[in-house]
């Protein structure tokens, strides 16, 4: 298979049985990264070992987190598994198309899955590039865990019969999801200064659009530095008034 295998990001996952099936899900596609954001009941969860039915090198190497952006830092390519959201403005995407996405990437791409009771957050899908969505009933949208995750590995593990989109040889890979936390972070705290933030019940859904705004375009490393040098040049010329 061309292109680095997606990582499997569990965000706060509840119990370990879902944690270990989850793992048996990767592990019949061949995925073997998994991470985990904060589980609940820590970590290791000697639940999670009998419900993954033998795909110990999945748990073995699980790797966890205290947040969604340490999870996803050296991803360039990051991706909600969740529904439409009306609170942010971002391009969603199918399993086909987004397994084409990640294989024609030269980057380590990342696939976010929520808790089980509630799903994710808008704060950590606006840490992701697109939203993926599965065509599912609407009457009836009910997925657990494990069956979300081997959705989408399945997608992944389809090679060659998936439709790759093209990238021209001289595109410069999308930069780390680190070095685009730093730009972000950046020019959060110059508006806060700025007191651009106003009034302050809408600060959070504000940030929410701001972050996300600057998510779309898969910034390479040599344009987040170019944006940190103009942020720097306006903030400078402020700071002498």
């Amino acid at each position: 298979m061309s292109g680095y295998a997606p990582v499997i990001v569990l965000v706060r996952p509840q119990l370990g049985q879902n944690i270990g099936k989850a793992a048996r899900a990767m592990l019949n596609f061949g995925l073997t990264e998994m991470r985990l954001v904060a589980p609940r009941d820590g970590w290791p969860n000697p639940e999670a070992g009998p419900a993954a039915s033998g795909a110990d090198i999945v748990l073995e190497k699980a790797a966890v987190f205290d947040t969604v952006a340490e999870a996803v830092a050296d991803c360039s390519l990051v991706y909600a598994s969740t529904v439409r959201r009306r609170d942010l403005v971002m391009s969603v995407v199918g399993p086909e198309e987004m397994a084409g996405q990640i294989r024609a990437s030269d980057g380590r791409s990342a696939i976010l899955f929520g808790p089980e009771r509630s799903g994710l957050e808008s704060a950590d899908v606006a840490l992701a590039n697109h939203i993926v969505t599965v065509p599912i009933n609407p009457e009836f949208g009910s997925l657990n865990l494990a069956q979300a995750v081997i959705l989408l590995a399945y997608e992944w593990s389809r090679g060659e019969a998936l439709v790759q989109p093209t990238r021209k040889d001289d595109a410069e890979p999308p930069a780390p999801h680190a070095e685009l936390e730093s730009l972000i972070g950046r020019i959060d705290r110059e508006l806060d200064e700025a007191g651009y933030y106003f009034p302050p019940d809408r600060t959070e859904a504000t940030r929410l659009t701001f972050r996300t705004l600057l998510t779309k375009p898969g910034w390479s490393s040599r344009e987040l530095k170019a944006m940190h040098g103009m942020v720097r040049a306006l903030s400078d010329k402020r700071r002498r008034r």
